[in-house]
């Protein structure tokens, strides 16, 4: 096949300028050197702007999304329960269904230069495998612009909520499509961390799948669910298949229990997403990144049942993660741009190298850390080679 040239572009790698990328079948076919014919293909121009890889949501919530409709006030209370209960009383009755509202927080995820999502889905009673369906039917209309792996999530918790009926609901659910199985604050919410834990690790191991846990419970608390999440992982040999979500309790602990717990997580081969949330204390991403612990970064909640603020713009969320972290220096910006990039904990090289797929995009910045910084419009968003968004707008 001819494929397409890609011309007038800049690599972000300290390379010289000057250097084209042939696309073929969907794939990075060639990186050109500055001195090499240019094929007989197509070209397209891109304006001298910055080639970035795909960004990589690490953690969303595309079920509960309220993109599509017009503005809806919060009814919620400021507690976890309320929102809960809210999500029960106000989704099902929304004029757009699951699928319309998360394939409208799809669209915003890839304008802003997104290529791979992970996003839970409302494993309840109340909803069944509804959320997961429409969530699931949402990333199969969009599949030609985006990959989307879907975590089975018991949002009410599982023993509060009946113990077995969850368990199997959780496992009728991967049985249906998603990829995860998730969990949330064994002790806080369940107040059973055995039967919680002990269920969803069983599902996970005997459908070979991974485990991602929300964990807001701080201190003491939460550092005792890390633990014991910990050694399920070790002890049923998942390691880089376990993440912990939100982590609070990291942030919160005294500075030995921290040292401790990261080499745990480490030796465990336990991820985290994080979120940085602005009422909770902030994980130490780099003593766990430099510990050897995988980091990833996701906007969570965006504009939905459980808040109104947020774009999709992972840019925008390492600058936020950054700037409550400190990372102020050249070489944080740039880890700043891993942790909102990097597929390697989905087992997925996001690189721009030749064999890779063409998953990009295009934004006038000088460099990555200019890039967080300022987060400007993307100018052209590539997915397997085609254009799927430019200037800000979705073109599919």
């Amino acid at each position: 096949m001819q494929g397409l040239l890609l011309r007038n572009l800049r690599l972000a790698d300290g390379g010289p300028e000057g250097r084209r990328l042939l696309i073929r079948d969907g794939r990075i076919a060639a990186i050109l050197a500055p001195d090499a014919p240019d094929p007989d293909c197509p070209a397209m121009e891109l304006d001298g702007e910055l080639l970035l890889p795909g960004l990589v949501e690490g953690h969303t919530h595309l079920d509960k999304s309220l993109f599509g409709l017009p503005w809806m006030p919060h009814r919620a209370e400021p507690n976890r329960m309320s929102r809960i209960e809210n999500d029960e009383r106000m989704l099902p009755g929304l004029p757009l269904d699951t699928a319309g509202r998360a394939g409208a927080l799809l669209r915003e995820c890839v304008v802003h230069g997104t290529a791979h999502i992970r996003t839970h889905a409302d494993i309840t009673p109340a909803f069944g495998l509804s959320a997961l369906e429409g969530t699931l039917a949402a990333a199969q209309a969009h599949a030609h612009a985006a990959t989307v792996q879907v975590v089975a999530f018991p949002q009410a918790g599982v023993m509060r909520a009946g113990g077995k009926p969850v368990l199997d609901l959780l496992d009728a659910a991967i049985g249906a499509g998603a990829e995860v199985v998730g969990g949330i604050d064994p002790c806080e919410v369940d107040r059973d961390p055995r039967g919680q834990l002990d269920g969803i690790f069983a599902i996970a191991d005997r459908r070979g799948v991974g485990v991602d846990i929300h964990l807001h419970e701080p201190g003491e608390m939460g550092l005792f669910s890390l633990q014991e999440i910990c050694a399920r992982t070790q002890a049923l040999g998942m390691g880089g298949t376990v993440v912990v979500s939100h982590g609070f309790c990291l942030g919160s602990i005294s500075e030995s229990k921290q040292k401790a717990a990261v080499a745990m997580m480490a030796e465990a081969g336990v991820a985290l997403a994080t979120h940085g949330a602005g009422s909770a204390t902030i994980p130490p991403i780099m003593q766990l990144r430099n510990a050897g612990v995988r980091v990833h970064f996701g906007n969570d909640n965006t504009r939905d049942s459980w808040g109104p603020y947020g774009n999709a713009d992972m840019l925008e969320r390492a600058a936020i993660i950054g700037w409550r972290s400190d990372m102020r220096h050249d070489e944080l910006l740039a880890e700043a741009f891993a942790m909102a990039s990097s597929g390697d904990w989905l087992g997925i090289d996001n690189t721009i190298a030749e064999g890779n797929p063409a998953n990009f995009f295009t934004i006038a910045a000088e460099n990555v850390q200019d890039a967080v910084g300022r987060h400007p419009k993307r100018g052209r968003v590539f997915f397997q080679g085609r254009v799927v968004a430019r200037g800000g707008e979705w073109v599919g």
